[in-house]
Parts: structure tokens; C-alpha cells; sequence
């Protein structure tokens, strides 16, 4: 009878269990004398807000930049410590950090770091003594951290050997457990919990599906729109000249009938054109997202100035979205705000994201809810990205859309 069995050799039996367990756990060290290193530097940041803060509020508007520079700083340590935590003690996930929450976790992650700093000193402390005491009484020596009539004799040794053993114990398990309070924490206020991590993202799933949804038949509605009103329209006119030039009985009329039907199908061929485009840019494929935002520019009516800062390209569904959220605000602008200037920026943002920023000088008091930016947003939410308008009357409208794109 065969049987499906398998013999490893004790030594390897041991190192294939002992091996994975003894590198987390080094990494765990790594991770808690990392973290005591960080713990310094956030007690002086919280002591250093706190101040910042309390005179920013003294000094009013002019207490801005202040504001503005705590607020980074606490976004770029807690964007330190989540990548720390991921390397070493786990991986998680976070929601946006803002600068409040950022700093409600810096103001209290501090004292994980000096309790990390506590187990460490312990553990070294521990490892000394034994090691002292060990080499002693081997050594037949006269000196220990601990002697007994400045001797270290078998006697001290093993009166010593179990706290001592202990000790050990409870400062190794104490690392581990520094490592996974400061895993916790980290989830605890800037990330999400399991559970509400699962609810959340089936919410957001079936929320992008109907968004999907509604996204396509827009798109399908605008397209019905544009070959009804405006292709249909000039193919018509033009099977009505054609049709009049073969009825004509002057020669010069037929021509002339026939050059204006030459112009109309110019023209209904520049609009099917531009529907093509509207649909998806050949461009988008070939060239990129850069070339797309570009030959899309050159084609407006308003001039448009680019920042773009990518390096790489994107994933195909990110670059057609980002495109069209530019496109379209674009679009908007030119049609109700007639602005003097459009500033189109793209550019990497924190935590793999790509952030897209369309800016015009117009008079402002764009309707989020409107139609056309109502539709970019379900768009953009069906990427799990977000998008905000800022548009207070008078101007400027800001259109801002953030997706991933790791």
C-alpha cells in the first residue's frame, strides 16, 4: 500500500520550524529599536505642536504657515512609522490620514516607543548578567554582575539560573509584544479594523457597481446625443445638397451646390471625428496620458497650461479616467465659465495615488451636482477614487481627483 508520507530530517524538521520564527522575531527587534529611535523624535513633535498650535491661534491668519507646517510634519512621521509598521510588524491598511488624526497618534505612539525602549534595556540588562555570570563561574573568575563573597560559585548560579531564565523570557515575548501593541495602535487610529474594513469596502463595491452603471449609461446617452444632434443633423443637410445639385438645371448652381456639399461633409467628418475623441482618444493608446492632456489642450479653445510630473505610465483604466476628468473639466469651463486661463496639473500623491488637479480663473459657482461633474465623480468612484469641487463664487473653480494607482 502506498502512502502518501513524508520524512524530514530532524535537524531540518527543527531549523524549518525555529528558522521562520527566529527571523519574524529579529525583524520584530529591528521594527522596536526602530521604533525608540521614532518615539524621540514624536515626544518633541507633539511638545513642539503643542506650542506651534497655541501661538498659530494667537497670531490669527498669520498663524497659517504654522498650522500648514505642523500639519505636514505630522503627516510625513505617521506616513514614517505606517511604512516602518508594514515593514516590520505586519502588513495594514490605513484610511487617508489627515493631519488630525496624524497627530492624536504621534501625541500618544510615543510611550509604545519608550516601552519599547524599556524591554530593550531589560533584555540587553538580562543578557549581560547571564553572560557575566556564565564566563565567571566557566572561567573559574572572581568577577560577575552579580557575586556572592565576590565569588561566582555553582551555588549563585543556580539560585540565579530560573529568575534569570525568566527574565529573559518575558523581555524576548516583551519584544514580540511591543511589536504587535505598536501594530494595533497604528490600525486602531489610522487604520481600519477587519471587520469594518470588509463592511466598508462591500458598501463601496456595490456603490461602484451602481456608479459603473449609471457612468455607462450617460456615456451611452451622450454619444445618442451628439450622432443625433450634431452628425445626423450635417448628413442630412448634406444628402440635401447632393440631392438639389442633381436637380439643378444650371451648371454653375450644380457646382456651387456641390461645393457646399463638399464643405458640409468636411464638417461632418471633423464631428464624427470629435465624437471618436469624445468616445476615447486614439492618442490615450498610443502615446499616453501626457500626449492625450496635450493634444486635447492644443484643441481647446482656451489656452491651458500642463504640469505633468509622471514618470511612468499608469494602468490603462487610471489613465482613461484621469483623462477624461480633464477632459470633461476642461470642457466645462470653456462652456460656462469662459475663463482666461486653465491650469491642468498631474501629478504623484502619497500612498500610490495619482492626483489631477484642474484649476480655471473663471467666476466660480460650479454645481457638483450637476450632470457633467456628478457623472466624472461616479466615474472616478468606480476606481476607488474621489473627487472634489471647490468652486465658491467668484472663482477659482478647483476640480481635484485622486486615484489609486498601485
Amino acid at each position: 500500500m502506498l502512502v502518501n508520507r513524508v520524512v524530514y530530517p530532524p535537524d531540518l524538521a527543527d531549523r524549518s520550524a525555529i528558522s521562520p520564527l527566529l527571523r519574524r522575531w529579529l525583524g520584530a527587534l529591528a521594527g522596536v529599536l526602530l521604533g525608540t529611535v521614532t518615539a524621540v523624535s514624536e515626544l518633541l513633535f507633539s511638545v513642539l505642536a503643542l506650542l506651534a498650535l497655541g501661538l498659530a491661534r494667537i497670531l490669527g491668519r498669520r498663524g497659517r504657515l504654522l498650522q500648514s507646517a505642523v500639519a505636514e510634519t505630522a503627516l510625513a512621521l505617521s506616513e514614517l512609522e505606517i511604512r516602518r509598521i508594514a515593514r516590520f510588524h505586519g502588513r495594514l491598511h490605513t484610511d487617508v490620514l489627515t493631519p488630525r488624526r496624524c497627530r492624536l497618534y504621534l501625541g500618544l505612539r510615543w510611550s509604545i516607543g519608550l516601552l519599547g525602549i524599556g524591554v530593550v534595556l531589560l533584555l540587553t540588562l538580562c543578557l549581560l548578567v547571564a553572560g557575566s555570570m556564565v564566563s565567571a563561574w566557566g572561567l573559574n573568575g572572581g568577577w560577575g554582575l552579580i557575586e556572592n563573597s565576590d565569588r561566582v560559585d555553582s551555588g549563585l548560579v543556580a539560585v540565579a539560573a530560573l529568575p534569570g531564565i525568566l527574565l529573559i523570557f518575558v523581555a524576548v515575548v516583551g519584544v514580540a509584544g511591543v511589536g504587535s501593541l505598536d501594530h494595533w495602535f497604528v490600525i486602531h487610529v489610522l487604520g481600519r479594523q477587519s471587520d469594518r474594513l470588509l463592511h466598508q469596502r462591500v458598501a463601496e463595491l456595490t456603490s461602484s457597481r451602481d456608479h459603473v452603471v449609471d457612468a455607462i449609461n450617460d456615456e451611452r446617452r451622450r454619444i445618442e446625443r451628439d450622432l443625433h444632434d450634431g452628425v445626423q443633423q450635417q448628413l442630412v443637410a448634406l444628402g440635401m445638397l447632393i440631392g438639389r445639385a442633381r436637380r439643378a438645371d444650371k451648371p454653375d448652381k450644380m457646382h456651387d451646390l456641390l461645393a457646399q456639399a463638399h464643405i458640409a461633409s468636411q464638417g461632418a467628418i471633423s464631428e464624427l471625428r470629435e465624437v471618436a475623441n469624445r468616445v476615447y482618444p486614439i492618442a490615450l493608446d498610443q502615446s499616453g496620458l501626457h500626449a492625450a492632456i496635450e493634444t486635447m489642450a492644443q484643441r481647446a479653445s482656451v489656452p491651458i497650461r500642463i504640469t505633468y510630473e509622471l514618470t511612468e505610465r499608469l494602468r490603462p483604466a487610471v489613465e482613461t479616467v484621469i483623462y477624461f476628468v480633464v477632459s470633461e473639466a476642461v470642457t466645462n469651463a470653456t462652456k460656462h465659465a469662459f475663463p482666461q486661463l486653465v491650469e491642468v496639473t498631474v501629478t504623484h500623491q502619497r500612498f500610490d495615488r495619482v492626483l489631477a488637479t484642474i484649476t480655471d480663473d473663471g467666476p466660480g459657482g460650479a454645481d457638483p451636482s450637476g450632470t457633467g461633474l456628478s457623472g466624472l465623480a461616479r466615474r472616478v468612484a468606480a476606481l476607488d477614487g474621489t473627487l472634489t469641487v471647490h468652486s465658491p463664487v467668484g472663482g477659482p473653480t478647483v476640480v481635484t481627483a485622486s486615484v489609486p494607482c498601485g
